[in-house]
């Protein structure tokens, strides 16, 4: 910085208002700092600043476990959209690993000692999960992808309306003539897994038709399609069915298939995410799409005034997926 104040002949402060601030420099200074700035090659020193600062400017993320056995790639384009979101905002994303909850709150609190970031972002929100409670205790940041039963003011989070998505589906299938209409879902406790279901049903009410036809399964392709045929085997009469997810719906394609049924035809399939599996598949699979990029952004947003302290008007943020259609419904 000094070098580039010799040689613009400014002072040190008007070289930092230029990086950090430069509505206060007249815009003669401001271009003639600028064209040194990018003479010299300087770079700002991000170790430096940070202990100025006592900020790091890298955000925490935890990946989830790889997995082969399923058909989405949603952590893959979330981190995409956080990424680019972040740099936007002048922040890293430094990813970690980690066993199970227990482990991963330990990785936190060795994080939030040693100083290694500003903030979280938590994703794969389920009922119950102990992360968020135990981070604003703290006085942590950070902001959920998913929704949050805590009204607490420290507890941010943006989430895609799940039932929305499926609702839609349902509307759909309906439009299309479709009356008896399964789901399949995933088992155990899962947050966006009931908003899906919850949608799923309040369409079906909506339009007088009975939710008789609903089964669960993990989620993962073996166990969709063993649900699938176990929804097929026991409402013969169902002629579409909305999947939680695509891989639940590339299940109920290999269901179809073993029993002699034509997707798109005999059985319509919607599915969940839009992965890109959804329109290499034949026939092409109709999924609800969440706006991943908006996520992403709305996240950093959402975390920058936390770590500014900015008074926010809301804690939580709801965006509206999309359906796209295809061949199979």
């Amino acid at each position: 910085m000094a070098d580039v104040a010799r040689a613009a002949q400014v002072s040190l402060q008007t070289v930092s208002n230029t990086l950090n601030a430069p509505e206060r420099v007249r815009a003669d200074t401001l271009a003639r700092v600028l064209d040194v700035i990018d003479r010299l090659g300087y770079q700002p020193n991000r170790a430096a600043r940070s202990l100025r600062s006592r900020r790091t400017r890298h955000i925490g993320y935890r990946l989830d476990p790889d997995r082969s056995d399923t058909a989405s790639v949603l952590q893959d384009r979330f981190l995409h959209a956080l990424t680019t979101a972040a740099e936007s905002a002048g922040y890293l994303v430094l990813l970690f690993s980690s066993g199970g909850t227990s482990a991963e709150l330990t990785r936190y609190e060795d994080m939030l000692r040693t100083g290694s970031v500003d903030g979280f972002v938590l994703s794969g929100i389920d009922p119950g999960d102990p992360r968020p409670a135990w981070l604003a205790e703290r006085g942590a940041p950070f902001v959920c992808f998913g929704r949050l039963e805590s009204d607490r003011a420290d507890c941010l989070w943006v989430d895609v309306d799940g039932a929305a998505g499926t609702e839609a589906a349902v509307d759909h299938l309906v439009a299309a003539g479709h009356r008896e209409i399964g789901f399949l879902g995933w088992s155990g406790s899962s947050g966006p897994g009931e908003q899906r279901r919850r949608g799923w049903l309040r369409a079906l009410q909506r339009h007088g038709l009975r939710p008789d036809h609903h089964v669960t399964a993990l989620d993962t392709l073996a166990d969709g399609t063993r649900a699938a045929l176990e929804l097929l085997a026991g409402a013969p009469t169902i002629t579409a069915i909305v999947a939680a997810s695509d891989t639940f719906a590339l299940g109920c394609y290999a269901a179809a298939r073993s029993v002699g049924l034509e997707i798109g035809r005999e059985l319509a399939v919607i599915g969940v995410d839009d992965s890109p599996t959804a329109s290499l598949v034949t026939p092409a699979l109709t999924s609800v799409r969440q706006p991943l990029e908006e996520v992403g952004k709305e996240v950093m947003n959402l975390l920058v005034a936390r770590l500014s302290d900015q008074n926010l008007q809301k804690t939580g943020i709801l965006l509206a997926p999309s359906l796209v259609i295809r061949d199979s419904a």
